[in-house]
């Protein structure tokens, strides 16, 4: 049996600010600054997200994060994590979060 079916590390962390990022290419996008716990630190994410939030009502959620993917720059904004999310009907992302408060930087399995 596989121990782990997910070739990335999937980790839990609590998005401490939210920004609107107009000046990225694609629209309605989202700078988020997240807490990965002690041990991970905080990073930066970037994602389409304004189809569905509003900046301020994405801080203090718990969001899942994809950390093992490497960065890239978008509009000059270093986005070190994927937030993780599923498409809606028209294929924007909605969140993908716990249920219930869970500690910070645990990994998904």
């Amino acid at each position: 049996m596989v121990e782990n079916p997910f070739e990335t590390e999937i980790r839990v962390g609590r998005v401490l600010e939210a920004k609107s990022f107009p000046e990225a290419n694609k629209p309605k996008m989202t700078k988020l600054w997240i807490d990965l716990g002690e041990d991970h630190g905080e990073v930066q994410s970037a994602g389409q997200l304004d189809h569905h939030y509003e900046p301020e009502e994405l801080e203090g959620r718990q969001v899942l994060c994809a950390t093992t993917l490497g960065s890239v720059r978008i509009a000059g904004f270093k986005s070190e994590v994927l937030t993780v999310g599923v498409p809606d009907e028209e294929g924007y992302p909605v969140l993908v979060e716990p249920e219930t408060d869970v500690p910070l930087g645990g990994v998904l399995f």
